[in-house]
């Protein structure tokens, strides 16, 4: 919940050990779920101005998100373990005394932060509230006992160099937790199956104003915004562009799936983007900084 870790914390515990019960060994929740994302206020924030009360309001969302290796992040570790999953979250870290990240973690089924891509360009008004991430910290794929696994957040997905960075190392799963709520998503998820020839899961939240403390439903951000904020609209893709799993609108919920790992050699029987169809002889790629 939106200003609440705590109940947040007890949330992903609640959904994660569900999935495992169901036979879930990698699960998957949207961008910014613990931390939250604030769709529909401004902060205050005008070009040229920023209002006390915005930072006032500023102040009470950035307390609310966990502390960089802090508790809560070591709570998360825990729920992995807990369940013996892999455990890939969105989380909105905050420095100590400073800056906010938007992030994915991904927390090893016996508890460790196995990896950590943090978002490089926060979309829009986005960049009042979070920082932009250096190449240090993201990008990397993550080793799995079923494959590569790797990401980006939201928009970061129509960064085409972002994703060849992810594809240059081998990434089998892919993950694109979002805020997107919008049909043509499930457009840019298909392609970038078909492009990576790997498998693609999308997370987003279903959201209402009624879920947010009351404090912030009587916000004059919010007066004339619809009681449904965010749609939702989860789903997954294989690697050659089939939907294994329609997007879940309107309502909050878990999809599930099984993934054969083989459909992603034979889809790279007449293209691999890293492979044959890379033309390295023409091109050159680099990421600084690494």
């Amino acid at each position: 919940m939106l200003l609440d870790i705590g109940a947040t914390l007890e949330k992903v515990s609640e959904i994660s050990a569900a999935a495992a019960r169901d036979g879930a060994q990698f699960v998957l929740f949207p961008e910014a779920f613990v931390g939250g994302y604030p769709r529909g206020l401004s902060f205050g924030c005008v070009v040229g101005d920023r209002s006390e009360e915005g930072r006032e309001l500023w102040l009470q969302y950035s307390q609310a998100c966990p502390i960089v290796d802090g508790p809560e992040i070591e709570r998360l570790g825990a729920v992995a373990a807990e369940n013996k999953i892999w455990l890939v979250i969105g989380v909105i870290e905050r420095e100590v005394g400073g800056s906010l990240y938007c992030s994915i973690m991904y927390f090893s089924p016996d508890g460790k932060l196995a990896g950590r891509h943090r978002k490089l360009k926060p979309t829009a008004s986005e960049r009042l509230i979070w920082s932009d991430a250096q190449a240090k910290d993201s990008l990397a794929a993550v080793d799995t006992a079923f494959g590569k696994v790797g990401g980006l957040i939201c928009w970061e997905n129509y960064m085409p160099l972002s994703r060849m960075a992810l594809y240059q190392q081998g990434v089998e799963i892919y993950v694109a937790p979002t805020a997107d709520q919008r049909d043509r998503w499930m457009n840019s998820m298909i392609h970038i199956a078909l492009e990576g020839r790997c498998f693609v899961l999308s997370a987003n939240q279903y959201v209402t104003k009624s879920s947010y403390p009351k404090t912030l439903q009587e916000h004059s951000d919010l007066q004339n915004m619809p009681e449904v904020l965010c749609r939702g609209g989860s789903l997954m893709i294989g690697p050659m562009g089939n939907v294994i799993a329609e997007p879940l609108w309107d309502q909050a919920g878990v999809l599930f799936a099984d993934l054969d790992l083989d459909e992603i050699q034979k889809a790279k029987m007449d293209f691999d983007v890293v492979g044959h169809y890379a033309r390295s002889d023409v091109f050159d790629f680099a990421i600084r900084d690494r």
